[in-house]
């Protein structure tokens, strides 16, 4: 093996030598004779320290080579389901052909344990066939080559999401590994209409994608518009499923998400029965659900484990942190500096003595309260863990104490920024968060300078756009705008399990019921008629 010097004196040595000496040609043939087609391809490959390349001969008699890369293998696999029954044929097998032409067919069937692989003549496609894991045979006198796949990779094992959390609900989460998460897929779907389309993505990277959709339900419209969308992306990476995301939604520009995030497979198996398109991508713990709705972005597993009223109840909630989120600081702006008038007497003279000593106007005051939570919340969430912990300690401490006590920030001012901060917590999905964010500091300006006037263009101009956007052709706000009984089942309150008796009709779905229509209670049935028919 050669030290650093030499590499470095050979790497100077190819760098300065011509093009056309570096690239071997390509869209060439195997030739059949290993001493040619071996060092072919190795210079196809480069100089990897872990490309393994083992001669040996094989049954004993043939000379043959292996070509892979260690780092995608087992190589304790390869030693004894491969390397081991070609070196040496156990006994009680079919005679080993005299010829070569049946040499692939004999290995394939009697000596190899491998589930897939395939042969190609094409010497091109050799190292794309490496790179991703496959075990390269090559034979003196065949002119084809074997490709056996025993890719293996070391990933964490399957553990509670991060984001994610819920109190009653699975503790499973996605991996890196697509297959893994494949399969959590498949053991909650066991359907034969459940479909998976895998192809490669990236120009560089070919990162594996997965589109999955269940065939009798989801509409063919949808399912070939995401098809399209992502046939559409030329990119030499994908190294996340974020990537895709940026590319497939309508709207770029726009702060609020049009493609749901999530990791979690009982989440996404959720979206399927309705009738929504998953894309896994392989080494990414995150699934993409699209179409994604302004109303998914609030709403938890644990709305549905739990009882309909709990649930209900705790969504409610959450509504009310979202819009405490998004308008309290804008709104104690807008009282404070223009309509004092409205707040209690008693109160408005105790925020005025709490605010005498503050030199700066409320607008600017909360402002760098809140600039100052957004600095720590994202120190907090970068340094390591144990850090970041007391990090946040010693910061809310600064943020809060010191702050007033230097005469910063009046404690009313404080108060406002801390529940606003506790209040955007509250709101499950991360990006959905981060827009309300985002949002809010707009909305404190138009506060500062034109009072509840401006609270109320910011959220005229925040609900025209929520209005004009669409994710893959519905309507961002539905089901509130356009409204249907149907549809409104699920929205603010979550109604019980058994009176969602039809999947969303906005998504346009094939089987649209979701429950038997034959249903135990007659009281039910005969309400859910009712509903029925008002909606038609």
């Amino acid at each position: 093996m050669q030290d650093w010097k030499e590499k470095y004196a050979s790497y100077i040595d190819k760098q300065q030598s011509s093009p056309t000496d570096q690239e071997p040609a390509s869209g060439s043939k195997l030739t059949g004779e290993l001493k040619t087609d071996l060092p072919d391809l190795q210079a196809r490959l480069g100089e990897n320290g872990d490309l393994v390349v083992r001669e040996f001969l094989l049954f004993g008699a043939y000379p043959a080579a292996m070509l892979f890369f260690s780092s995608l293998v087992n190589m304790e696999q390869v030693r004894e389901h491969v390397l081991k029954p070609l070196m040496a044929p156990p006994p009680g097998k079919p005679e080993i052909p005299e010829d070569t032409g049946g040499m692939i067919h004999y290995i394939w069937s009697t000596a190899v344990q491998v589930t897939q692989g395939t042969t190609t003549a094409d010497l091109s496609a050799l190292p794309q066939a490496a790179v991703k894991g496959d075990l390269i045979l090559l034979i003196d006198g065949v002119p084809e080559a074997l490709r056996m796949e025993m890719r293996q990779i070391e990933m964490r094992g399957v553990e509670q999401p991060q984001t994610e959390q819920v109190i009653r609900g699975p503790r499973e989460g996605y991996v890196e590994k697509l297959e893994n998460n494949l399969s959590l897929l498949r053991y909650r779907l066991q359907s034969t209409d459940f479909r998976i389309e895998i192809s490669p993505l990236g120009e560089r990277t070919q990162s594996r994608v997965a589109l999955c959709y269940i065939d009798s339900v989801t509409d063919s419209a949808l399912v070939a518009e995401v098809m399209r969308r992502i046939s559409l992306i030329h990119t030499d990476g994908i190294l996340d499923a974020g990537y895709i995301e940026q590319f497939i939604e309508d709207q770029p520009l726009s702060p609020f998400p049009q493609v749901q995030s999530t990791e979690r497979p009982d989440k996404t198996i959720a979206a399927l029965l309705e009738g929504r398109v998953a894309i896994l991508v392989d080494g990414s713990p995150f699934a993409l659900i699209v179409p994604a709705l302004f109303n998914q972005f609030f709403q938890t597993v644990d709305d549905y484990t739990e009882r309909f009223i709990m649930g209900s109840l705790i969504r409610i909630i959450r509504l009310i942190a979202l819009a405490s989120s998004l308008f309290f600081p804008a709104l104690y702006v807008s009282v404070i500096s223009f309509n004092p008038e409205l707040l209690p007497t008693d109160f408005a003279v105790a925020i005025s003595g709490g605010r005498a000593g503050v030199p700066f106007p409320a607008v600017l005051e909360v402002l760098i309260m809140e600039v100052s939570m957004e600095v720590l919340r994202e120190a907090t969430i970068r340094l390591p863990q144990m850090i970041g912990g007391a990090l946040s300690i010693v910061g809310v401490l600064v943020i809060g104490q010191a702050a007033v006590g230097a005469g910063l920030a009046s404690p009313i001012t404080v108060v406002i920024v801390a529940l606003t901060t506790i209040g955007s917590f509250a709101t499950p999905a991360y990006n959905a968060a981060i827009a309300l964010r985002m949002l809010r500091f707009p909305l404190i300006l138009l506060a500062g300078m034109f009072g509840l006037y401006g609270v109320m263009i910011g959220t005229i101009l925040i609900l025209n756009h929520l209005l004009f956007l669409e994710s893959f052709g519905v309507p961002y706000m539905s089901p509130y705008i356009p409204g249907k009984w149907r549809d409104l089942k699920d929205t603010l309150v979550r109604v019980p399990l058994w009176w969602m008796r039809r999947r969303p009709s906005f998504l346009h779905v094939r089987d649209t019921d979701r429950l038997p229509r034959s249903v135990p209670s007659a009281e039910i049935d005969q309400i859910l008629r009712q509903g029925d028919e008002t909606d038609e």
